[in-house]
């Protein structure tokens, strides 16, 4: 049909096949391959010009609509592969408001582009979910997903002044059982703490005063002096360095723990999830949590 359109639209099967980049035989081959399909003789040739008969002029009108929507539907995808728009779809861990800037940053970047961020504990099946990437924090497990890495967060035991004030600071590990403290996790067994110094491992459980699954509410409670919290750097930073929280056992601190963004496929990524990536990378190059002089 693709053919044909264009042999009729310029009069010439010479013409056609240059337009087309295909030998003149195949071209007229193919649309004689069309008449026998149709049973129809669609155009008059002579020796000087092809013209279209009345039956292919009808063919032709039809024909060349269909060709506009095609041509219309291969622009729109060659223009979706140039500039990065539509809707970015990201999954994540929750308390990530590390992010907020890096969003906002390349929103401003690319106009076009509309962005979903899902926070979930849960791992989201990327492509079932039809999720363009993915934020995630820990070991990767084996898969197919492409992962690249946004660095690694560490993690502070901090406490406020007015608490370690009143209830005195802690010197050792052992400390920390006659302290209150504020922990991560819904069960009991999620009450130890693992704490490392060069190539010494402890492993604590100190007096869970409140035991919470969200880290905004662990910093909250660290804030107002309810006890001690071990809390992701980028939580708690630009508390420790406006003075706010103090840390306490410098020395010891828990496992640095691995982010990465990771996606479907590389061959496949879209011009909006390989610039968010890219931007994501740079912006976390060194990571937010590490710009500054660490306390």
């Amino acid at each position: 049909m693709l053919v044909f359109a264009r042999v009729a639209l310029t009069g010439s099967f010479t013409a056609a096949a240059a337009d087309l980049g295909m030998p003149k035989s195949t071209v007229s081959r193919k649309v004689s391959e069309l008449e026998a399909r149709l049973k129809a003789r669609l155009l008059n040739r002579t020796t000087r010009k092809v013209s279209l008969t009345d039956v292919g002029r009808t063919y032709y009108d039809h024909c060349s609509r269909i060709v506009a929507e095609i041509e219309d539907a291969e622009r729109a995808v060659t223009n979706l592969q140039e500039l990065p728009r539509g809707t970015l779809r990201v999954t994540t861990g929750p308390n990530v408001a590390f992010l907020a800037p890096i969003l906002n940053d390349y929103m401003k970047r690319y106009p076009e582009v509309r962005v979903e961020v899902f926070c979930t504990g849960r791992t989201v099946d990327l492509i079932e979910e039809r999720f363009d990437v993915a934020i995630r924090a820990g070991t990767l497990g084996d898969s197919t997903l492409i992962a690249r890495s946004l660095g690694k967060v560490r993690w502070f035991l901090v406490g406020a002044p007015a608490y370690l004030k009143k209830q005195g600071r802690p010197r050792s590990i052992d400390d920390l059982k006659r302290h209150d403290c504020i922990m991560f996790g819904t069960t009991p067994s999620g009450a130890a703490l693992r704490l490392q110094s060069g190539d010494k491992t402890a492993h604590v459980e100190p007096p869970a005063r409140l035991m919470v699954n969200d880290f905004d509410l662990v910093h909250a409670a660290t804030l107002a002096g309810l006890g001690l919290g071990l809390l992701p750097a980028y939580l708690c930073l630009d508390d420790i360095r406006g003075k706010r929280l103090e840390r306490v056992l410098r020395d010891w601190e828990a496992p640095s723990v691995p982010v990465h963004v990771v996606y479907p496929s590389a061959r496949h990524i879209s011009p909006k999830g390989k610039t968010f990536v890219d931007h994501l990378q740079e912006r976390t190059t060194p990571a937010p949590w590490e710009v500054g002089p660490m306390p």
